[in-house]
């Protein structure tokens, strides 16, 4: 076995003492901790300085007091009409809305013909499908597929046909997928923002049905805000009131309320590096698109948004880019697909955030480096508290490889978008430890995988370190990064140790991996275990003669070479999620066997020939 990285650096590389600069320039010394509890630690931020004339109107409409006795308590409430027309400051699918006019939803690439949907949620669908259908995010791709005059006809059928399946608001949430804060509140922003394709039509009795449905989900949302089912829910239902607030009539009192609320949710779910508490960029995309859909309806009515919301915006788009590769698009964690850079950079240039990502995002727990061609993302941090997690994966100590665009080793991914193209059977073990490129023990998640997104008990603390290599000019040569957990600690006595050294050209990935027994003795016995290298798309494999490695061919033509220290090299089956949420057919590499229970350790080499 080739000599361990965690006793000596090869080709002369030795260590430099000084730790990494962080992103503001601190200079941490030595290994960090990282704990769920204090991992994510909630941003605080303050609601809009107002007078105190609107203090005790925002206090009022809180306590119940209609917002057009707030406004003119001695005249008539105004006409239902939407005061301004709003920009949409994000295109969606053509295809898809070309779909739609054909009469079908088309959502990770399924079609569902719309007169089979069941609008009023009784016979459930797939989870994507439900969330496009009843947060109306298909409005954005009609809207991208046609002419107003064209598009319109097909959303008020639509419309009219939800309507009339959901006649009325339920008393509190969760009465059906329809009326979750999540879908609710995104309905209500979606509505205002696209009012011109459900409102243009010549049938004045269905506009009036359509104001009515405004201002009664707003009513419903002002009441029921507080019950979301999670932080990211509660964001969109407030988005909702503040958008409602601001573009329907006597709505300075909503705003008000909404605004207050808002930046609360959002100082709440947002970390001290700008990462959602969930972890999951997802989640990160969704409050990036909600306040620049929300930021739109300001704009329509020439007003700025509060300070705040421009500041926590500001916040969320770099940790998102360190999650990007080469090509743009996005790596495969908690629950997201690599999603297209085009779909990505479409996104960040609505949001008018001008930024570099963030290479150490220390509290949102990943770490992203950059060597030439080459980005290495490693996520170092315990997956998500259960009351966050909506697709939690247990992920932690996997990585992901690419050179020049092209991806060399992945995680599956995918399990956001189950239910699509990739069955929803799948969702779970997409999830799973296995799933991702990192070490597993006796074939068990290092933190229990249960349903509906949800995630148990196993990795609650990890230990980072990063810092840089230097080469005998001292000129700098290499990165190493260092972190351990202990989800195997409880049911094995074993704690994982990982180390990657990525060199400054790129070229060069060395990795080991480490169990190390977590008492002062150890254990009796052996453990079966597997490290999994799952392989990007398109890469054409054949392991070597002896068993101990592997030849990597990338599209682009260029060759790698995979090398173990020890042990037989297997290859297997896996599959990825591309970027429109697919499955596609890839391989994985597979060092396994059985591993004492007094700790082991395995090195492993990842180097680009010629």
């Amino acid at each position: 076995m080739a000599l361990p990285l965690s006793t000596a650096c090869e080709e002369g590389l030795v260590t430099d003492s000084a730790a990494p600069h962080h992103e503001d320039g601190a200079m941490p010394s030595g290994g960090e901790l990282i704990e769920p509890g204090r991992a994510l630690a909630l941003a605080d931020f303050t609601p809009p300085a107002i007078s105190a004339g609107e203090r005790l109107l925002r206090f009022a409409y809180r306590l119940g007091i209609p917002g057009s006795t707030l406004s003119g308590p001695f005249r008539k409430p105004g006409k239902p009409r939407i005061l301004a027309t709003v920009q949409n400051p994000l295109a969606g699918s053509r295809v898809a809305g070309t779909a739609l006019r054909a009469g079908h939803f088309l959502v990770h690439g399924v079609k569902a013909p719309i007169a089979q949907v069941d609008f009023a949620g009784v016979a459930r669908m797939a989870p994507p499908l439900e969330r496009a259908v009843h947060s109306f995010a298909w409005l954005a791709d009609l809207e991208a597929s046609a002419a107003r005059e064209q598009a319109a006809p097909v959303a008020e059928r639509v419309l009219a046909t939800w309507l009339a399946a959901n006649p009325k608001p339920p008393g509190k949430p969760g009465k059906g997928p329809a009326w979750s804060l999540a879908n609710a509140g995104t309905r209500e922003l979606n509505w205002l923002v696209h009012a011109p394709l459900i409102l243009s039509g010549p049938d004045k009795a269905h506009r009036a049905k359509v104001l009515a449905a405004l201002e009664e989900t707003a009513r419903w949302l002002d009441k029921n805000v507080s019950r979301a089912e999670d932080l990211l829910a509660e964001v969109a239902g407030w988005c909702g009131i503040v958008a409602a607030g601001l573009l329907l009539p006597d709505g300075k009192a909503r705003r008000l309320f909404g605004e207050a609320g808002l930046i609360k949710a959002l100082g709440e779910l947002v970390g001290d590096d700008g990462g959602v508490l969930s972890r999951s960029p997802l989640g990160q995309i969704e409050a990036i698109a909600l306040i620049v859909r929300l930021r739109a309806c300001y704009h329509a009515l020439r007003q700025d948004p509060p300070a705040a919301l421009e500041a926590i915006l500001a916040m969320l788009v770099p940790p998102l880019l360190a999650l990007t590769h080469g090509d743009g698009s996005l790596g495969s964690w908690q629950g997201a697909w690599a999603i297209d850079g085009d779909e990505i950079a479409a996104l960040i240039e609505a949001s008018g955030v001008r930024t570099r990502p963030l290479r150490d995002v220390r509290q949102w727990g990943y770490q992203r480096v950059v060597a030439k061609q080459s980005i290495l993302q490693f996520d170092a941090a315990p997956p998500p508290l259960a009351k966050h997690a909506r697709t939690g994966c247990a992920s932690t100590l996997a990585f992901e490889f690419s050179h020049g665009g092209h991806r060399l080793v992945v995680n599956c991914g995918g399990s956001g978008c189950a239910g699509g193209l990739m069955p929803v059977r799948l969702e779970q073990g997409l999830r799973a430890t296995a799933a991702h490129s990192t070490l597993v023990l006796d074939d068990a998640n290092s933190t229990a995988v249960l349903i509906n997104g949800a995630i148990g008990t196993g990795v609650s603390e990890v230990e980072v370190d990063r810092r840089t290599l230097t080469g005998d000019k001292g000129q700098g040569a290499a990165t190493r990064l260092e972190a351990s957990h202990n989800g195997y600690e409880a049911r094995y006595g074993l704690t994982h140790r990982r180390i990657l050294i990525l060199r400054d050209d790129g070229t060069e990935l060395r990795g080991e991996d480490l169990l190390v027994p977590g008492g002062k003795k150890g254990k009796n016995g052996k453990v079966g275990f597997a490290i999994r290298f799952h392989l990007g798309p398109n890469i054409e494999v054949r392991l070597s003669d002896d068993g101990q490695g592997a030849g990597l061919a990338l599209p682009d033509g260029s060759l790698w070479q995979f090398r173990s220290g020890g042990g037989q090299i297997t290859l297997e089956e896996s599959l990825w999620a591309d970027g429109q949420g697919r499955p596609q057919p890839v391989q994985q590499l597979v060092l396994q066997g059985l591993v004492s229970r007094g700790g082991g350790n395995f090195a492993w080499l990842l180097k680009k020939m010629g």
